[in-house]
């Protein structure tokens, strides 16, 4: 069975997509298969922070030039990628017909694939409430800022009330030390169960550090380059909880449809 992990935020700037790499990165080097899907259309840049350039991208499907599987790229023995195409503006505005249209080739897809990675566009874009309802752990990702905080808390709200989504991931990244961030979560916590009828679980820290500076600047990500790293350690120990959290039961269509956790 697959697990498929949702990674999202309420703003763009927060890491993201770089969660999203070396998440699916440290997944991989536990000997799973994963794949790493790039929705954020038209805008995608999984590939950039990876350092390599795919041939195809998920254009290619929905223009039926290819099939799902000749779209998506190998990157390593147990990691591949599905890019969302980078600059393609007929990517922007997909119709709910094309969404279904790629989780349908995802989730039949022949291959063995341990945990899908998906990385959402940046806020409550329908795209991101969309594969956010189809997938078994959604994660959001924030820094300890009141900007922030307040879009994670939009983005939340929407999940919940539009696309029904009751349990939530949340990491905090670019984080001083692990009680600030373990606080900050409980801060945000306290608020988001206030007024939403949600659950929130804490998947972890990323500190602020000069070696993820130097890795995305290198295009080569800090659990490959820097794998002894102190980020690259944090990244190892969220993908282990991540992998825990309890997981988005719905009756809305879901990847694989398979109950998710192996």
């Amino acid at each position: 069975m697959t697990l498929s992990i949702a990674v999202t935020s309420g703003k763009g700037g927060v890491g993201k997509t770089n969660t999203a790499v070396n998440l699916a990165i440290s997944l991989g080097q536990s000997g799973r298969n994963v794949l790493l899907f790039d929705a954020d259309f038209g805008l995608a840049n999984v590939h950039v922070l990876l350092g390599t350039k795919p041939s195809k991208s998920v254009a290619d499907f929905l223009d039926g030039t290819c099939t799902m599987e000749e779209s998506i790229t190998r990157f390593s023995d147990n990691l591949s990628i599905l890019s969302g195409g980078s600059g393609l503006t007929e990517l922007l505005n997909l119709d709910n017909k094309r969404r279904h249209q790629i989780l349908s080739g995802i989730s039949n897809l022949s291959r063995n694939i341990d945990y899908l990675i998906v990385d959402c566009p940046a806020g409550a874009a329908e795209s991101t409430l969309f594969f956010t309802s189809a997938s078994d752990i959604s994660l959001v990702v924030l820094v300890e800022e009141p900007t922030s905080f307040l879009d994670a808390y939009a983005l939340i709200k929407a999940a919940n009330l539009e696309a029904r989504v009751k349990n939530f991931a949340v990491a905090v990244n670019m984080a001083e030390t692990n009680s600030m961030a373990k606080n900050s979560f409980e801060k945000f916590r306290e608020i988001a169960i206030r007024f939403l009828d949600v659950n929130l679980h804490y998947a972890g820290m990323i500190p602020y550090s000069k070696e993820i500076k130097h890795a995305v600047t290198q295009r080569n990500p800090v659990t490959l380059s820097q794998p002894n790293s102190v980020p690259s350690a944090c990244f190892k120990e969220m993908a282990k909880t991540l992998i825990t959290v309890p997981i988005h039961s719905s009756k809305s269509l879901k990847f694989f449809d398979n109950g998710g956790r192996k």
